[in-house]
């Protein structure tokens, strides 16, 4: 009979703490985190009063010491699961990350979208379709990179002129084709520097600014690169491929011949 009503009770109080708590936080799984804690609450007292029902010869007492020595030896014998579960909590509480948000754990080759947080794992969309279930405690131990904790993430491509161009014209050719780009934000700086002497060009290192997902990212290099190639083009800019040069000194014993001479 006791089960019975603790049954009942918990259901309800779960529902309302639902109620309760979607009213105090918009986020969902905080919301969820602290009405299932109501939940099993009311489970324990339950289970504790039906306890000293059966058992009347024991005292609350004697049940909740009972109770503690066995959640230590449940403790130790499912440490991994309690790991994840207590990362869950920090990982709801603190806030780091929402649902929707893409994020890459540093030291790891897990990335992806989240798609849901529970409280021992997280789920995690890859750009592939893959659903990634990640334990929380392996998100809590590593640094996290929220890609998309911005509306905006900048980028780089490296672009490379020959070494007879004029690099103040390439580098406004460049600029110029940047700024036409409609993923690229018009509100942030487009940045356009000489970077090096490389072995077949001047190289630029060209930085704008655009959306924050992976696939923003790659629609707006492939903008970019497409546009500088054309602009430069377009100007007469030469895009040299790497070259290599023979030189031969006077006194060499190699004999150059002419096509001609090859076919006498």
């Amino acid at each position: 009979m006791v089960v019975i009503l603790t049954a009942i009770v918990a259901r309800y109080a779960h529902r309302a703490a639902r109620n309760l708590f979607g009213k105090l936080y918009s986020k969902a799984s905080l919301r969820d985190l602290f009405a299932q804690f109501v939940y099993i609450g009311v489970w324990f007292v339950g289970i504790m009063l039906a306890a000293g029902i059966v058992f009347p010869d024991f005292g609350f007492g004697q049940i909740v010491a009972t109770a503690g020595l066995a959640s230590i030896a449940i403790g130790f014998a499912f440490q991994d699961i309690f790991e994840n579960f207590f990362a869950g909590i920090l990982i709801l509480w603190r806030f780091p990350f929402e649902i929707g948000d893409y994020i890459d754990i540093e030291g790891t080759d897990i990335e992806g979208q989240v798609e849901d947080i529970w409280i021992r794992m997280t789920h995690l969309r890859k750009t592939t379709g893959e659903l990634l279930l990640v334990p929380n405690a392996t998100i809590y131990k590593h640094p996290v990179r929220v890609l998309t904790d911005q509306k905006k993430r900048r980028t780089t491509i490296i672009a490379g002129v020959a070494y007879s161009e004029d690099v103040d014209e390439s580098r406004a050719v460049i600029r110029k084709a940047v700024e036409s780009c409609d993923t690229v934000k018009k509100d942030e700086p487009i940045q356009v520097f000489a970077q090096e002497f490389a072995d077949s060009s001047i190289n630029f290192e060209v930085t704008w600014w655009t959306g924050p997902t992976p696939l923003d990212l790659r629609k707006s290099t492939d903008q970019v690169v497409a546009a500088v190639k054309r602009g430069l083009d377009e100007a007469g800019i030469e895009i040299p491929f790497p070259y290599r040069t023979l030189t031969f000194r006077g006194d060499s014993p190699l004999r150059l011949q002419n096509p001609s001479e090859n076919d006498a």
